[in-house]
């Protein structure tokens, strides 16, 4: 590569961001996700230090308290402030969604550029267990390993992580092949650079974007997920709070108490929303064809 290519790309790429950002911005459901995502993370970090109430202690003479001046989001069956428990559990599930994904990521991103870059047994290797993981349900497989590692939210999000890696090895493969066919990997090849320094170089900045927009969507799908492992006793252990927990409990009360199932159900839905509509605006912007 010429000195006046590499000046044209490095002038090249600050206007190719901006053209994505203003394309996204022009997205005004991405627009939306992302700021329903901004403020359940803001939530996450700073909310339980405004919490009112201790979220763990229990209060017996404010059982299943309505909403009221005093409790916003009421009391569940212990007398303990659902709104305190909301902010505290906002951090647990979107912990759990980030840190899930981020195991996803790590783990099967290398799997799938090794696969795609160097074909052959190995690519038949990595491709046959990632079909045989493929083929047990995303949830069933997650349940599976939550149980098998012990009921807590760390291995809640490494059930769920292990879970979703298969879905980032094959879209990481698929993204490889079409790479390493180009002309700058060829380029690179025919130089004598490692295939390590091409693969870290030139190929995987070039499947990031893909992937980053697969990674927001599965954030979504990780905290349905650790909702519906708490849900079952096996995410974040009582007295802790989670939304999905929160669920759990609140199944029993559902005609006594409706609020308890209200509250953290209507914040796992917009949380998902948000995730979704923004992983959409993503993968819009990022488009190439349509830059």
């Amino acid at each position: 590569m010429t000195a006046t290519a590499v000046i044209a790309d490095e002038v090249a790429l600050p206007k190719k961001r901006s053209r994505v950002l203003a394309k996204f911005l022009k997205n005004k459901s991405a627009v939306l996700g992302a700021v329903i995502v901004l403020f359940f993370v803001l939530v996450a970090l700073v909310g339980p230090y405004f919490a009112p109430y201790d979220p763990v202690k229990p209060s017996f003479t404010s059982i299943r308290k309505a909403p009221s001046a005093l409790f916003w989001f009421g009391t569940d069956e212990l007398g303990r402030d659902l709104l305190s428990r909301m902010l505290w559990g906002a951090r647990a599930s979107i912990m759990a969604g980030v840190v899930s994904v981020t195991i996803a990521i790590v783990l099967g991103v290398p799997f799938g550029l090794v696969a795609g870059y160097f074909g052959g047994w190995i690519d038949a290797a990595i491709s046959r267990a990632t079909d045989a993981m493929l083929a047990i349900p995303f949830l069933i497989f997650a349940i599976a390993l939550a149980a098998f590692l012990g009921p807590s939210l760390t291995n809640a999000m490494i059930a769920i992580g292990l879970s979703a890696m298969p879905i980032f090895i094959r879209l990481t493969r698929g993204q490889v092949l079409t790479v390493k066919a180009e002309d700058y990997v060829e380029g690179a090849r025919a130089i004598g650079l490692p295939d390590f320094w091409i693969m870290a170089r030139y190929v995987l900045p070039n499947v990031l974007p893909p992937i980053l927009v697969q990674g927001t969507l599965t954030i979504a799908t990780a905290i349905i997920a650790e909702a519906s492992l708490s849900f079952l006793g096996l995410g974040q252990q009582p007295p802790n709070p989670s939304w999905g927990s929160m669920l759990n409990t609140a199944k029993n009360f559902m005609d006594q108490a409706p609020w308890m199932s209200i509250f953290p159900g209507s914040a796992i839905f917009l949380i998902v929303l948000g995730f979704n509509l923004l992983g959409d605006g993503l993968r819009d912007a990022l488009d190439p064809r349509e830059q």
